[in-house]
């Protein structure tokens, strides 16, 4: 592929890029297959991981200056990565993030930075949601989108029936036999599910799944949707205990 040939990004590409140095190392390291390029500014000193990946795979590193410019809207970017989008299938025997509809790129990209961390590399999307290629996404996860597996499901029963059987805990704060993050017992396989920023989980998930919620106190009407995956990942993950009851 061109320089000339690439365009501003849309979802109906079949490529897609990384913005910055670091989610560009990331997917060198990670998915060095997938790599149709590299991009850099002339005033970029090119890393030897960088330098030494792409030779190993390949890749040509060009410099172009007017490309980044056109591709990012940030002046702090001095490379870009190109991309094949890819498809994946998740691990059916690992624990498992459950998105459904997510609606905010940025905390899309936080949040699998976030289940990384935690030491889960698997994520279900449920309908229509947040571009998990989107490169603003991409660059809010820090490169850990690409050290995870992804795959998007036209339902939540379109997900359970390609997994294996599992106790999955919906996060919602309408359902009627709710246990708290520290009182449910934590199987070593499971899938914690989250509802999108504005509206939360649909009531029938109650009868899909166990409803689960995080202790707060009621000054606030909810917790923000990245503060509460990441609570629930590490708590389930890890047995943190992370809120005390009183």
């Amino acid at each position: 592929m061109n320089a000339k040939d690439i365009k501003p990004y849309k979802k109906n590409l079949d490529y897609s890029y990384t913005l910055g140095a670091f989610p560009t190392i990331e997917l060198l390291k990670t998915r060095p297959q997938e790599v149709i390029a590299l991009f850099v500014h002339p005033t970029f000193e090119v890393p030897e991981v960088m330098s030494r990946i792409a030779k190993e795979h390949h890749i040509r590193i060009e410099e172009n200056e007017k490309l980044i410019s056109k591709l990012s809207d940030k002046e702090n970017v001095f490379v870009v990565g190109i991309f094949k989008k890819y498809a994946d299938e998740l691990e059916k025997d690992s624990s498992h993030l459950c998105l459904v509809e997510p609606s905010n790129m940025g905390n899309l990209g936080t949040i699998i930075r976030t289940t990384v961390a935690a030491g889960i590399h698997d994520i279900a999307i449920i309908g229509n949601g947040a571009d998990i290629f989107n490169p603003k996404t991409v660059r809010a996860s820090m490169g850990a989108v690409f050290r995870l597996r992804h795959k998007v499901y036209a339902s939540y029963e379109d997900y359970m029936s390609k997994v294996s059987s599992r106790r999955a805990f919906a996060f919602m704060l309408t359902g009627k036999k709710q246990k708290t993050v520290l009182e449910c017992d934590k199987p070593d396989v499971f899938t914690l599910i989250f509802g999108n920023e504005a509206t939360g989980l649909p009531a029938d998930y109650e009868e899909k799944a166990e409803s689960i919620i995080i202790p707060q106190s009621d000054e606030v009407d909810s917790l923000n949707l990245t503060i509460a995956v990441g609570i629930g990942l590490f708590a389930f993950k890890n047995g943190l205990k992370i809120l005390d009851e009183k």
